[in-house]
């Protein structure tokens, strides 16, 4: 194998390549990434539950294929300050890396131990979305996931693709961000269920490309996507998403508008007074026109603050985890929000005033 390529073409397909590298020790060749010049420049990565390859623009001078850990490739190409690099096997089939004033022999781990991506169907017909939209809105929802696979059905992001919208949601069983984006597809694809752990990878690759659009096929037990030179699959995950919908409240006892910056800067400073516990008090007294936050801590003392906020219904004292409170602020894109309280023991929901695309519901404390 020969192959001359441009440092910065090789350095990104391989950054992105690193991140699905597996870490069984029982299998060293997951920790590996495979450059395969049989017929285009192509960069490989799996960890046997999810995959990536990069096809790279390269001049092809010999064709062949080898495998090398990947973050000590990474490293070596980062360190190198030429522009073009040239990649080779030596006659024992080690990898050498040469540019301008340096050379470096990486020790290969023989390709035939790489395991083999899923291929795609030509028979499955894929749909296209748009990539920002796509992104947005798993990036929407993605931290309300659980991080637990004991129900991999709340370790895992849902995903449905109509025709009329992408919706995507999330859910710990303490919380639930759902976000609807606008246009779908041409076609129904169905409903999916993406690990965590895979939906993060996803997003990061997504978050690397450029291209406007990707298209998405749903095979058996795989999800693959592709844009422009990248391609990603992931295993998906066998069960049924909860059915949220059944427990957003329709109607509240107290409901609040209020500026999201204002509920931030609440939040952020009630953080400072929670101590560990993390917990903060809402009340909201509509009849003296209050909405304030109180949080406590031993250690650090006490703070109470006051917002200016409009608000209707019962008055209400109820306390929160301030993290799931300010987990969804970011993925709300308006400056004004509402939020509807249930009453004592019942959950609250978080919107937008003018984004009607976004949910997010949180079950209260025992406290």
């Amino acid at each position: 194998m020969k192959i001359s390529v441009r440092k910065d073409s090789i350095l990104q397909a391989v950054l992105i390549s690193e991140r699905i590298t597996g870490k069984k020790e029982s299998l060293p060749v997951l920790s590996c990434i495979l450059i395969d010049t049989q017929d285009e420049v192509v960069v490989r990565a799996t960890n046997l539950e999810a995959g990536v390859e990069v096809q790279v623009p390269a001049d092809i001078e010999e064709k062949g294929r080898v495998a090398v850990v990947a973050g000590i490739l990474a490293q070596t190409i980062r360190s190198i300050s030429g522009e073009t690099i040239t990649l080779k096997t030596s006659d024992d089939g080690n990898l050498i890396i040469e540019a301008k004033g340096t050379k470096t022999i990486m020790k290969a781990i023989p390709h035939e131990e790489f395991p083999v991506l899923s291929r795609e169907n030509a028979d499955i017909k894929g749909v296209v979305v748009a990539r920002e939209r796509f992104l947005r809105g798993i990036q929407a929802v993605i931290y309300a996931t659980s991080p637990s696979m004991i129900r991999p059905e709340l370790g895992s992001v849902y995903i449905s693709i109509k025709q009329g919208a992408i919706v995507c949601a999330a859910t710990d069983s303490f919380r639930l961000s759902e976000k609807t984006i606008p246009g779908g597809s041409v076609e129904d694809v169905g409903d999916i269920l993406v690990p965590l752990k895979h939906a993060l990878e996803m997003v990061h690759i997504l978050e690397k490309i450029s291209s406007e659009t990707i298209a998405i096929r749903l095979e058996e037990t795989d999800l693959d996507i592709r844009s422009g030179s990248v391609r990603f699959v992931s295993r998906i995950v066998d069960a049924t998403f909860p059915n949220y919908k059944e427990i957003i409240p329709k109607k509240f006892a107290t409901e609040a508008t209020l500026l999201k910056g204002d509920f931030m800067e609440m939040l952020r400073k009630a953080r400072i007074f929670s101590g560990n516990d993390q917990y903060v008090g809402l009340h909201v007294y509509p009849s003296r026109k209050i909405f304030s936050a109180t949080a406590r801590s031993n250690d650090v003392g006490e703070m109470s603050d006051t917002i200016d906020a409009a608000i209707s219904g019962e008055d209400i004292d109820i306390n929160f985890h301030i993290g799931y409170l300010a987990d969804c602020l970011s993925s709300i894109e308006s400056d004004s929000i509402t939020i509807g309280f249930g009453g004592i023991g019942r959950p609250m929901v978080i919107r937008g005033v003018s984004d009607a695309t976004f949910t997010y519901l949180v079950m209260p404390l025992n406290r």
